[in-house]
């Protein structure tokens, strides 16, 4: 199944929604600050970065540029609050390719992930490498 690096500085948030994806078959990797997302997902190249927008030592903004500097191909999910909708539209400008309001409903979530997921899976298909 896929690989998710979930970013977010609350280690509950974290801990609930890691236990719920790896429930449903995912791996899930996380990182609690925009610092460690970058490091994260340098070494680990997940299929899915799953992230808050607000975030200590580097806004979700300034992670979504940066991955998208080191791969532009990347999938990222942005999770925020009501009240941040034009971050979240800098965020999807940045290269997100999707966002989730929380608290956001478990088959949102999925099915945002299987989305991006299954056009990984359709692109890698498409180029003749096997997923």
């Amino acid at each position: 199944m896929a690989k998710i690096l979930l970013v977010d500085h609350g280690r509950f948030t974290r801990t609930r929604y890691s236990r719920f994806l790896r429930e449903r078959g995912y791996t899930v990797d996380e990182a609690e600050d925009g610092q460690e997302a970058l490091e994260r997902y340098q070494r680990l190249r997940p299929d899915v970065g799953l992230l808050k927008i607000t975030l200590p030592a580097m806004d979700g903004i300034e992670v979504v540029k940066e991955i998208r500097r080191m791969d532009p191909q990347a999938r990222i999910v942005i999770c925020s609050a009501m009240g941040h909708q034009t971050m979240v539209v800098e965020a999807l400008r940045a290269g997100a390719r999707d966002f989730i309001l929380k608290p956001f409903r478990p088959e949102k979530l999925l099915a945002s992930l299987e989305r991006l997921v299954s056009q990984d899976a359709a692109v890698n298909t498409r180029a003749g490498r096997h997923v």
